[in-house]
């Protein structure tokens, strides 16, 4: 076998075109997928399930992971690497983090660790899967691809009069305050989550690259462009973003891409996007922020190194990694 490919968020808009790509293009890996729930009543796993039915020769497999409980992240991370250890799977080629969360409606949301959900499910409990399986990468290297956003730059948007920050207090990224402006404040959440994953990335790679036995893992961030069809417009969000897709984004697509954004696009592009970076891509050597598939700039912010290194000491004390 060529190697595992983990992709969380499997059953996402992007994640089951991602998949469906994995699968069909990239048959020589095994593919490890996570969702939230193996449930038979979940009907986004159960397309996932159906994409893997089509392609009955590939070695797939879909694991239950709720990113908001660390334990079972951890206990997750320590079966697979179990696993490889024992030959069941073969060494990791990469690490797709896809999954995230965002609520537009409601005030910040605790999970069982006590850390704010958007910010563990997206970069915390990633953090953890990430660096308890470094030392199960193939020896020949391979590829660990976060998910960024065109929401990590500081600039004002139609969602949000709130720019995305890392504040001087961390603290207040696990334990954000309330506010009235629900939308607002929970896109705020969004964009400094990605902001946040975006500027982790920067220390990944110097870690990585001083360790002989690492040094040919290479790191990603990339923004996967707007996705106008995203389930993610009909989940935890106002009515108001809800009509928006129904009656602009979707139907008038074409036209915003031409004119307005041309990242703006369908979660099938992304998806297919999504694993040439993160598996098609792996040996490639590149490292850094890209936009689509094209190596791009940061928000600034990001390449701030003082940033980057409280980030990274406490993103890893976050996560219980010693």
């Amino acid at each position: 076998m060529a190697g595992t490919v983990i992709l969380t968020g499997a059953n996402s808009s992007a994640g089951l075109y991602a998949s469906e790509h994995l699968l069909k293009t990239y048959p020589q890996y095994t593919a490890v997928f996570t969702v939230r729930s193996t449930a038979d009543t979940d009907v986004n796993t159960n397309s996932l399930r159906n994409i893997i039915s089509r392609y009955p020769k590939a070695n797939a497999s879909i694991h239950q992971l709720d990113l908001a409980d660390l334990t079972a992240v951890h206990d997750f991370a320590t079966q697979i690497s179990n696993d490889i250890a024992s030959g069941k799977y073969p060494p990791i080629k990469s690490i797709i983090c896809n999954a995230y969360y965002w609520n537009l409606v409601d005030d910040p949301e605790l999970t069982v660790d006590g850390f704010d959900k958007s910010i563990q499910v997206g970069h915390i409990a990633h953090v953890a899967l990430i660096l308890r399986l470094l030392d199960r990468f193939s020896p020949d290297g391979g590829r660990i691809e976060l998910l960024s956003s065109v929401a990590h730059y500081r600039k004002k948007t139609s969602m949000s009069p709130y720019l995305p920050e890392i504040p001087d207090d961390l603290d207040l990224l696990i334990h954000p305050k309330p506010d009235a402006d629900k939308q607002g404040r929970g896109f705020q959440r969004y964009g400094t989550l990605k902001l946040v994953i975006t500027t982790w990335m920067y220390p990944l790679n110097e870690y990585l690259q001083k360790d002989p036995k690492l040094s040919k893992i290479t790191a990603v961030a990339v923004n996967p462009g707007n996705l106008g069809d995203s389930r993610a417009f009909r989940t935890n969000t106002p009515n108001s973003i809800k009509y928006m897709q129904k009656f602009v984004m979707k139907p008038l697509m074409p036209l915003i891409r031409r004119f307005a954004d041309p990242t703006f696009r369908p979660s099938s592009e992304a998806g297919v996007d999504i694993i040439e970076l993160g598996v098609g891509k792996a040996d490639d050597g590149e490292r850094g922020y890209y936009t689509l598939l094209e190596k791009d700039e940061p928000d600034p912010t990001v390449l701030d190194k003082e940033k980057q290194h409280k980030i990274w000491v406490k993103s890893a004390e976050w996560a219980k990694i010693k």
